[in-house]
Protein backbone atom coordinates (compact mmCIF):
# COMPACT_ATOMS: atom_id res chain seq x y z
CA UNK A 1 0.00 0.00 0.00
CA UNK A 2 2.80 2.37 1.08
CA UNK A 3 5.09 1.61 -1.99
CA UNK A 4 1.89 1.92 -4.68
CA UNK A 5 1.32 5.46 -2.99
CA UNK A 6 4.48 6.36 -3.34
CA UNK A 7 4.57 5.04 -6.66
CA UNK A 8 1.98 7.12 -7.62
CA UNK A 9 3.38 10.19 -6.25
CA UNK A 10 6.48 9.73 -8.04
CA UNK A 11 4.94 9.05 -11.42
CA UNK A 12 2.63 12.91 -10.22
CA UNK A 13 5.84 14.60 -9.59
CA UNK A 14 7.55 13.08 -12.51
CA UNK A 15 4.89 14.56 -15.05
CA UNK A 16 4.80 18.07 -13.34
CA UNK A 17 8.53 18.68 -13.72
CA UNK A 18 8.71 18.07 -17.21
CA UNK A 19 5.90 20.14 -17.77
CA UNK A 20 7.96 23.11 -15.86
CA UNK A 21 10.78 22.14 -17.96
CA UNK A 22 9.21 22.82 -20.77
CA UNK A 23 6.90 25.79 -19.78
CA UNK A 24 10.52 27.27 -18.29
CA UNK A 25 12.15 27.37 -21.45
CA UNK A 26 9.30 28.73 -23.25
CA UNK A 27 9.07 31.87 -21.09
CA UNK A 28 12.90 31.94 -20.08
CA UNK A 29 12.25 31.90 -16.61
CA UNK A 30 14.10 29.07 -14.73
CA UNK A 31 14.81 30.62 -11.65
CA UNK A 32 11.06 30.60 -11.11
CA UNK A 33 10.57 27.27 -12.35
CA UNK A 34 13.09 26.00 -10.43
CA UNK A 35 11.84 27.72 -6.80
CA UNK A 36 8.48 25.82 -7.84
CA UNK A 37 10.10 22.80 -8.38
CA UNK A 38 12.14 23.09 -5.30
CA UNK A 39 8.37 24.01 -3.64
CA UNK A 40 6.72 20.91 -5.62
CA UNK A 41 9.39 18.60 -4.27
CA UNK A 42 9.36 19.73 -0.58
CA UNK A 43 5.70 19.02 -0.63
CA UNK A 44 5.74 15.87 -2.09
CA UNK A 45 8.05 14.67 0.40
CA UNK A 46 6.10 16.00 3.54
CA UNK A 47 3.32 14.48 1.98
CA UNK A 48 5.36 10.97 1.79
CA UNK A 49 6.53 11.22 5.33
CA UNK A 50 3.36 12.40 6.87
CA UNK A 51 1.15 9.40 5.11
CA UNK A 52 3.73 6.82 6.20
CA UNK A 53 3.37 8.13 9.64
CA UNK A 54 0.05 8.01 10.05
CA UNK A 55 -0.02 4.59 8.04
CA UNK A 56 2.25 3.43 10.60
CA UNK A 57 -0.19 4.33 13.22
CA UNK A 58 -3.44 3.81 11.62
CA UNK A 59 -2.50 -0.18 9.72
CA UNK A 60 -4.50 -2.04 12.70
CA UNK A 61 -8.04 0.47 11.57
CA UNK A 62 -7.43 -0.49 7.65
CA UNK A 63 -6.84 -3.82 8.00
CA UNK A 64 -10.26 -4.77 10.11
CA UNK A 65 -11.74 -2.34 7.31
CA UNK A 66 -11.39 -4.87 4.83
CA UNK A 67 -8.56 -3.27 2.92
CA UNK A 68 -6.58 -6.53 3.15
CA UNK A 69 -9.82 -9.14 2.22
CA UNK A 70 -9.76 -11.93 4.41
CA UNK A 71 -11.36 -15.25 3.51
CA UNK A 72 -15.23 -15.82 4.94
CA UNK A 73 -15.70 -17.94 7.89
CA UNK A 74 -18.46 -19.64 6.10
CA UNK A 75 -16.38 -22.18 3.70
CA UNK A 76 -17.56 -25.04 5.63
CA UNK A 77 -21.24 -24.14 4.35
CA UNK A 78 -19.25 -24.12 0.67
CA UNK A 79 -17.73 -27.27 1.69
CA UNK A 80 -21.54 -28.67 2.33
CA UNK A 81 -22.90 -27.75 -0.62
CA UNK A 82 -20.25 -29.21 -2.89
CA UNK A 83 -20.64 -32.44 -0.90
CA UNK A 84 -24.49 -32.49 -2.08
CA UNK A 85 -25.66 -31.64 1.60
CA UNK A 86 -26.76 -27.95 2.38
CA UNK A 87 -27.62 -27.08 5.66
CA UNK A 88 -31.05 -24.26 5.55
CA UNK A 89 -30.61 -21.72 3.12
CA UNK A 90 -27.12 -21.45 2.87
CA UNK A 91 -26.17 -21.80 -0.68
CA UNK A 92 -26.26 -18.28 -1.80
CA UNK A 93 -23.95 -16.13 -3.71
CA UNK A 94 -21.20 -16.09 -0.67
CA UNK A 95 -19.05 -13.28 -2.14
CA UNK A 96 -22.24 -11.16 -1.32
CA UNK A 97 -22.44 -12.23 2.48
CA UNK A 98 -23.12 -9.21 4.48
CA UNK A 99 -20.70 -9.89 7.23
CA UNK A 100 -22.11 -9.41 10.70
CA UNK A 101 -20.71 -7.25 13.77
CA UNK A 102 -20.28 -10.42 15.66
CA UNK A 103 -18.81 -12.01 12.54
CA UNK A 104 -16.46 -9.00 11.70
CA UNK A 105 -15.44 -9.19 15.59
CA UNK A 106 -14.45 -12.91 14.94
CA UNK A 107 -12.07 -12.40 11.96
CA UNK A 108 -10.65 -9.90 13.49
CA UNK A 109 -9.39 -11.91 16.69
CA UNK A 110 -8.86 -15.76 15.06
CA UNK A 111 -5.53 -16.27 14.45
CA UNK A 112 -5.45 -20.02 12.81
CA UNK A 113 -6.78 -20.96 9.34
CA UNK A 114 -7.47 -25.04 8.11
CA UNK A 115 -8.42 -26.29 4.97
CA UNK A 116 -9.68 -23.04 3.91
CA UNK A 117 -11.70 -22.17 7.28
CA UNK A 118 -11.20 -19.58 10.00
CA UNK A 119 -10.84 -21.03 13.74
CA UNK A 120 -9.62 -18.81 16.97
CA UNK A 121 -7.80 -20.28 19.56
CA UNK A 122 -9.12 -19.82 22.98
CA UNK A 123 -6.92 -17.60 23.89
CA UNK A 124 -8.46 -15.61 21.12
CA UNK A 125 -12.28 -16.27 22.39
CA UNK A 126 -10.63 -14.69 25.88
CA UNK A 127 -9.07 -11.85 24.09
CA UNK A 128 -12.10 -11.13 22.44
CA UNK A 129 -14.05 -10.86 25.43
CA UNK A 130 -11.83 -8.83 27.33
CA UNK A 131 -9.91 -6.46 24.70
CA UNK A 132 -10.65 -3.58 22.61
CA UNK A 133 -8.58 -5.03 19.68
CA UNK A 134 -6.62 -8.11 18.55
CA UNK A 135 -2.75 -8.36 19.31
CA UNK A 136 -0.72 -7.42 16.03
CA UNK A 137 0.51 -10.21 14.02
CA UNK A 138 1.17 -10.54 10.20
CA UNK A 139 -1.39 -13.05 8.85
CA UNK A 140 -2.92 -16.19 10.49
CA UNK A 141 -1.17 -19.38 11.23
CA UNK A 142 -1.84 -21.90 9.09
CA UNK A 143 -3.02 -25.43 10.43
CA UNK A 144 -1.73 -28.35 9.68
CA UNK A 145 -3.01 -31.84 10.10
CA UNK A 146 -0.70 -33.10 12.32
CA UNK A 147 -0.98 -30.42 14.51
CA UNK A 148 -5.22 -30.26 14.63
CA UNK A 149 -4.76 -34.02 15.51
CA UNK A 150 -2.68 -33.33 18.20
CA UNK A 151 -4.67 -30.28 19.53
CA UNK A 152 -7.69 -32.94 19.98
CA UNK A 153 -5.99 -35.57 20.88
CA UNK A 154 -4.60 -33.61 23.79
CA UNK A 155 -8.35 -32.14 24.83
CA UNK A 156 -9.04 -31.79 28.69
CA UNK A 157 -11.94 -34.15 30.12
CA UNK A 158 -15.25 -32.75 30.84
CA UNK A 159 -14.77 -34.53 34.03
CA UNK A 160 -12.34 -31.74 35.05
CA UNK A 161 -14.36 -28.90 36.14
CA UNK A 162 -12.22 -25.43 36.11
CA UNK A 163 -12.82 -22.25 36.36
CA UNK A 164 -9.81 -21.85 34.07
CA UNK A 165 -10.20 -24.45 31.15
CA UNK A 166 -9.85 -21.74 28.65
CA UNK A 167 -6.77 -20.58 30.16
CA UNK A 168 -5.22 -24.10 30.42
CA UNK A 169 -5.82 -25.00 26.47
CA UNK A 170 -5.14 -21.30 25.56
CA UNK A 171 -3.47 -21.40 21.99
CA UNK A 172 -3.89 -25.42 21.87
CA UNK A 173 -7.17 -25.73 20.76
CA UNK A 174 -9.68 -24.25 18.21
CA UNK A 175 -13.04 -23.13 18.22
CA UNK A 176 -15.59 -22.56 14.77
CA UNK A 177 -17.90 -19.26 14.15
CA UNK A 178 -20.95 -20.90 15.35
CA UNK A 179 -19.18 -22.15 18.68
CA UNK A 180 -18.05 -18.32 19.02
CA UNK A 181 -21.88 -17.40 18.74
CA UNK A 182 -22.33 -20.41 21.51
CA UNK A 183 -20.14 -18.60 24.00
CA UNK A 184 -21.37 -15.44 24.21
CA UNK A 185 -24.51 -16.05 24.33
CA UNK A 186 -23.50 -17.88 27.40
CA UNK A 187 -21.44 -14.55 28.99
CA UNK A 188 -25.34 -13.46 29.39
CA UNK A 189 -27.35 -15.71 30.04
CA UNK A 190 -28.66 -15.40 34.11
CA UNK A 191 -28.60 -18.85 35.71
CA UNK A 192 -32.40 -18.79 35.38
CA UNK A 193 -32.24 -18.93 31.72
CA UNK A 194 -29.71 -22.37 32.16
CA UNK A 195 -32.87 -24.76 31.79
CA UNK A 196 -34.55 -23.08 28.84
CA UNK A 197 -31.52 -23.06 27.02
CA UNK A 198 -30.52 -26.78 27.91
CA UNK A 199 -34.39 -27.54 26.68
CA UNK A 200 -33.83 -26.39 23.46
CA UNK A 201 -30.71 -28.34 22.71
CA UNK A 202 -32.20 -31.16 23.69
CA UNK A 203 -34.64 -31.91 21.16
CA UNK A 204 -35.89 -35.33 21.88
CA UNK A 205 -36.22 -34.57 25.21
CA UNK A 206 -34.54 -37.26 27.06
CA UNK A 207 -32.60 -35.09 29.29
CA UNK A 208 -29.47 -35.13 27.60
CA UNK A 209 -27.67 -33.22 24.76
CA UNK A 210 -25.64 -35.59 21.56
CA UNK A 211 -23.50 -34.36 19.29
CA UNK A 212 -26.02 -33.80 16.50
CA UNK A 213 -28.27 -31.58 18.43
CA UNK A 214 -25.66 -29.51 19.81
CA UNK A 215 -24.38 -28.80 15.93
CA UNK A 216 -27.79 -28.01 14.57
CA UNK A 217 -28.77 -25.69 17.83
CA UNK A 218 -25.66 -24.01 16.67
CA UNK A 219 -26.82 -23.38 12.97
CA UNK A 220 -30.06 -22.34 15.06
CA UNK A 221 -27.51 -19.46 16.86
CA UNK A 222 -25.73 -18.24 13.48
CA UNK A 223 -29.17 -18.43 11.44
CA UNK A 224 -30.91 -15.88 14.44
CA UNK A 225 -27.93 -13.90 14.29
CA UNK A 226 -27.26 -13.27 10.90
CA UNK A 227 -31.09 -12.08 10.31
CA UNK A 228 -30.83 -10.45 13.77
CA UNK A 229 -34.29 -11.35 14.56
CA UNK A 230 -35.60 -12.65 18.02
CA UNK A 231 -33.92 -13.87 20.92
CA UNK A 232 -31.07 -16.74 20.76
CA UNK A 233 -32.76 -19.11 22.74
CA UNK A 234 -36.21 -18.77 21.05
CA UNK A 235 -38.12 -21.00 19.22
CA UNK A 236 -36.08 -23.43 17.46
CA UNK A 237 -39.40 -24.54 15.11
CA UNK A 238 -39.74 -21.28 13.49
CA UNK A 239 -35.68 -21.13 12.40
CA UNK A 240 -36.24 -24.71 10.79
CA UNK A 241 -39.52 -24.24 8.97
CA UNK A 242 -43.07 -26.29 9.03
CA UNK A 243 -41.57 -29.16 7.17
CA UNK A 244 -39.56 -32.03 8.82
CA UNK A 245 -36.14 -31.23 9.94
CA UNK A 246 -33.24 -31.26 7.35
CA UNK A 247 -30.45 -33.70 7.69
CA UNK A 248 -27.90 -32.10 9.50
CA UNK A 249 -24.37 -33.06 7.77
CA UNK A 250 -22.35 -34.40 10.26
CA UNK A 251 -19.12 -34.32 8.27
CA UNK A 252 -18.41 -30.87 10.16
CA UNK A 253 -14.47 -30.34 11.08
CA UNK A 254 -13.99 -31.55 14.61
CA UNK A 255 -13.18 -28.63 17.18
CA UNK A 256 -11.62 -28.66 20.60
CA UNK A 257 -15.08 -27.73 22.05
CA UNK A 258 -16.93 -31.07 20.32
CA UNK A 259 -14.27 -32.84 21.40
CA UNK A 260 -14.43 -31.81 25.32
CA UNK A 261 -18.11 -32.16 24.98
CA UNK A 262 -18.20 -35.47 23.03
CA UNK A 263 -15.48 -37.35 23.09
CA UNK A 264 -13.09 -38.75 20.27
CA UNK A 265 -16.04 -41.03 19.01
CA UNK A 266 -18.67 -38.23 18.89
CA UNK A 267 -21.05 -40.75 21.26
CA UNK A 268 -20.84 -39.28 24.67
CA UNK A 269 -23.48 -36.74 26.03
CA UNK A 270 -24.15 -33.79 28.25
CA UNK A 271 -26.54 -34.08 31.04
CA UNK A 272 -27.83 -30.87 32.78
CA UNK A 273 -25.29 -30.71 35.85
CA UNK A 274 -22.63 -30.73 33.38
CA UNK A 275 -24.02 -27.90 30.73
CA UNK A 276 -24.89 -25.95 33.65
CA UNK A 277 -21.25 -26.09 35.22
CA UNK A 278 -19.55 -25.50 32.16
CA UNK A 279 -22.29 -22.42 31.82
CA UNK A 280 -21.17 -20.88 35.13
CA UNK A 281 -17.39 -21.69 34.49
CA UNK A 282 -17.15 -20.11 31.61
CA UNK A 283 -18.93 -16.66 32.95
CA UNK A 284 -16.70 -16.85 36.03
CA UNK A 285 -13.38 -17.03 34.25
CA UNK A 286 -13.72 -14.48 32.05
CA UNK A 287 -14.53 -12.12 35.03
CA UNK A 288 -11.41 -13.55 36.93
CA UNK A 289 -9.61 -12.17 33.97
CA UNK A 290 -10.74 -8.84 33.94
CA UNK A 291 -10.74 -8.32 37.86
CA UNK A 292 -7.05 -9.97 37.97
CA UNK A 293 -6.25 -7.56 35.26
CA UNK A 294 -7.03 -4.76 38.32
CA UNK A 295 -6.11 -6.27 40.94
CA UNK A 296 -2.45 -7.26 39.89
CA UNK A 297 -2.71 -10.51 42.19
CA UNK A 298 -3.95 -8.44 45.05
CA UNK A 299 -6.76 -9.38 46.87
CA UNK A 300 -9.00 -6.35 46.32
CA UNK A 301 -9.40 -3.58 43.36
CA UNK A 302 -10.00 0.04 44.60
CA UNK A 303 -13.60 1.48 43.55
CA UNK A 304 -12.14 3.76 41.09
CA UNK A 305 -10.59 0.53 39.38
CA UNK A 306 -14.32 -1.30 39.51
CA UNK A 307 -15.71 1.72 38.01
CA UNK A 308 -13.44 1.56 35.07
CA UNK A 309 -14.12 -2.05 34.56
CA UNK A 310 -17.99 -1.15 34.81
CA UNK A 311 -17.74 1.66 31.85
CA UNK A 312 -14.93 0.53 29.16
CA UNK A 313 -17.26 -1.66 27.29
CA UNK A 314 -19.71 0.82 27.00
CA UNK A 315 -20.43 3.51 24.03
CA UNK A 316 -19.69 6.26 26.54
CA UNK A 317 -16.77 8.48 25.07
CA UNK A 318 -12.85 8.20 26.96
CA UNK A 319 -13.04 11.90 28.56
CA UNK A 320 -16.49 11.20 30.09
CA UNK A 321 -15.48 7.87 31.07
CA UNK A 322 -12.51 9.84 32.75
CA UNK A 323 -14.79 12.23 34.73
CA UNK A 324 -17.03 9.09 36.01
CA UNK A 325 -14.25 7.36 37.75
CA UNK A 326 -12.93 11.07 39.20
CA UNK A 327 -16.15 11.63 40.70
CA UNK A 328 -15.62 8.14 42.12
CA UNK A 329 -12.06 9.09 43.75
CA UNK A 330 -13.28 12.25 44.65
CA UNK A 331 -16.37 10.91 46.30
CA UNK A 332 -14.46 7.31 48.05
CA UNK A 333 -10.90 8.70 49.14
CA UNK A 334 -10.57 6.40 51.59
CA UNK A 335 -10.72 3.27 49.86
CA UNK A 336 -11.96 -0.02 50.69
CA UNK A 337 -11.87 -2.31 47.84
CA UNK A 338 -13.83 -4.71 46.46
CA UNK A 339 -13.24 -8.43 45.98
CA UNK A 340 -13.92 -11.01 43.85
CA UNK A 341 -17.04 -12.40 45.16
CA UNK A 342 -18.80 -9.32 45.17
CA UNK A 343 -17.76 -8.07 42.02
CA UNK A 344 -19.00 -11.63 41.01
CA UNK A 345 -22.17 -11.17 41.74
CA UNK A 346 -22.35 -7.89 40.46
CA UNK A 347 -21.72 -8.72 37.43
CA UNK A 348 -24.17 -11.83 37.33
CA UNK A 349 -26.46 -9.43 38.41
CA UNK A 350 -26.29 -7.60 34.92
CA UNK A 351 -27.29 -10.53 33.34
CA UNK A 352 -30.78 -10.40 35.10
CA UNK A 353 -30.98 -6.39 33.69
CA UNK A 354 -34.25 -7.06 32.32
CA UNK A 355 -36.02 -7.93 35.19
CA UNK A 356 -34.61 -6.12 37.33
CA UNK A 357 -35.66 -2.92 34.52
CA UNK A 358 -39.32 -3.85 35.59
CA UNK A 359 -38.75 -2.79 39.29
CA UNK A 360 -37.37 0.58 38.28
CA UNK A 361 -39.67 1.20 36.20
CA UNK A 362 -42.48 0.95 38.87
CA UNK A 363 -40.63 3.38 40.66
CA UNK A 364 -40.05 5.90 37.40
CA UNK A 365 -44.15 5.15 37.01
CA UNK A 366 -44.61 6.25 41.21
CA UNK A 367 -42.06 9.15 40.27
CA UNK A 368 -40.55 7.99 43.09
CA UNK A 369 -36.32 8.09 43.43
CA UNK A 370 -34.38 4.85 44.48
CA UNK A 371 -31.79 5.45 47.11
CA UNK A 372 -29.17 2.42 48.03
CA UNK A 373 -31.37 0.58 50.28
CA UNK A 374 -33.98 0.12 48.05
CA UNK A 375 -31.78 -0.69 44.75
CA UNK A 376 -30.41 -3.52 46.83
CA UNK A 377 -33.92 -4.84 47.97
CA UNK A 378 -34.81 -4.52 44.09
CA UNK A 379 -32.26 -6.54 43.41
CA UNK A 380 -32.81 -8.84 45.21
CA UNK A 381 -36.77 -9.64 44.83
CA UNK A 382 -36.05 -9.50 41.09
CA UNK A 383 -33.19 -11.46 40.43
CA UNK A 384 -32.47 -13.34 43.67
CA UNK A 385 -28.76 -11.89 43.84
CA UNK A 386 -28.06 -10.20 47.37
CA UNK A 387 -25.42 -7.26 46.87
CA UNK A 388 -22.40 -6.44 49.04
CA UNK A 389 -23.83 -2.90 50.37
CA UNK A 390 -20.61 -1.15 49.60
CA UNK A 391 -20.58 -2.26 46.09
CA UNK A 392 -24.20 -0.61 46.01
CA UNK A 393 -22.72 2.20 47.21
CA UNK A 394 -19.96 2.27 44.70
CA UNK A 395 -22.42 2.37 41.74
CA UNK A 396 -24.34 5.26 43.55
CA UNK A 397 -21.40 7.11 44.00
CA UNK A 398 -20.69 6.35 39.56
CA UNK A 399 -24.64 6.97 38.84
CA UNK A 400 -25.51 9.77 41.65
CA UNK A 401 -24.86 13.13 39.49
CA UNK A 402 -25.66 15.30 41.99
CA UNK A 403 -24.81 13.32 45.11
CA UNK A 404 -28.12 13.29 46.86
CA UNK A 405 -28.03 9.65 47.46
CA UNK A 406 -30.74 8.62 44.53
CA UNK A 407 -29.92 6.59 41.43
CA UNK A 408 -29.80 7.82 37.98
CA UNK A 409 -31.61 5.33 37.06
CA UNK A 410 -31.86 6.08 33.14
CA UNK A 411 -27.93 6.60 33.09
CA UNK A 412 -27.32 3.13 34.86
CA UNK A 413 -30.17 1.46 32.41
CA UNK A 414 -28.33 3.09 29.33
CA UNK A 415 -24.83 2.01 30.52
CA UNK A 416 -25.52 -1.33 31.74
CA UNK A 417 -27.32 -2.25 28.61
CA UNK A 418 -24.13 -1.57 26.64
CA UNK A 419 -22.10 -2.97 29.08
CA UNK A 420 -23.61 -6.86 28.90
CA UNK A 421 -22.71 -6.91 25.08
CA UNK A 422 -19.19 -6.97 26.32
CA UNK A 423 -17.58 -9.53 23.82
CA UNK A 424 -20.50 -8.46 21.27
CA UNK A 425 -18.82 -4.91 20.19
CA UNK A 426 -22.23 -4.38 18.58
CA UNK A 427 -22.87 -1.40 15.77
CA UNK A 428 -23.01 1.18 18.28
CA UNK A 429 -19.42 -0.01 20.27
CA UNK A 430 -17.57 -0.37 17.18
CA UNK A 431 -14.73 2.03 16.05
CA UNK A 432 -14.76 3.24 12.73
CA UNK A 433 -12.79 1.03 10.14
CA UNK A 434 -11.43 1.51 6.53
CA UNK A 435 -11.09 5.06 5.39
CA UNK A 436 -13.40 6.55 8.19
CA UNK A 437 -11.01 4.85 10.88
CA UNK A 438 -8.16 6.19 9.07
CA UNK A 439 -9.38 9.58 9.21
CA UNK A 440 -10.52 9.09 12.89
CA UNK A 441 -7.24 7.79 13.97
CA UNK A 442 -5.64 10.72 11.99
CA UNK A 443 -8.11 13.15 14.69
CA UNK A 444 -6.73 11.14 17.24
CA UNK A 445 -2.70 11.57 16.81
CA UNK A 446 -3.58 15.36 15.47
CA UNK A 447 -5.61 15.75 18.97
CA UNK A 448 -2.58 14.45 20.77
CA UNK A 449 0.10 16.51 19.65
Amino acid sequence: MATYVCSSLWRKLRTNLHFLRQFSSRQSSVATSSSRVKALAIGACTFCATGGFFWMKCRPQIRRGGVFPLRTVNAIEVQRARMGKVLWTWADDYSNYPISDKEERFRAFASCEYNGQIYMTMQDFLESVTEENPRPRIGRFQLQDEKVKFMLNNTISKKKESTQLFRTIMDKGIISYTEYLFLLCILTKPKAGYEVAFKMFDRDGNKKIDRREFLLMEEIFRKKTESEKGNEFGSGESSTGSGPTRELDMQVQETTLLRYFFGAKGTDTLDYATFCMFMDNLQAEVLELEFYEFSKGMPTISEAEFAHVLLRYTNMDEDKMKEFIQTVRERMPEEKGINFMNFKDFFQFLNNLDDFEIVLKMFAFADQPMNEAEFGRAVQVATGHILDPHVVHTVFQIFDKDGDGKLSQNEFLGVMKNRIHRGFRTEHLQKPVGWQGFKACVKQELKQK
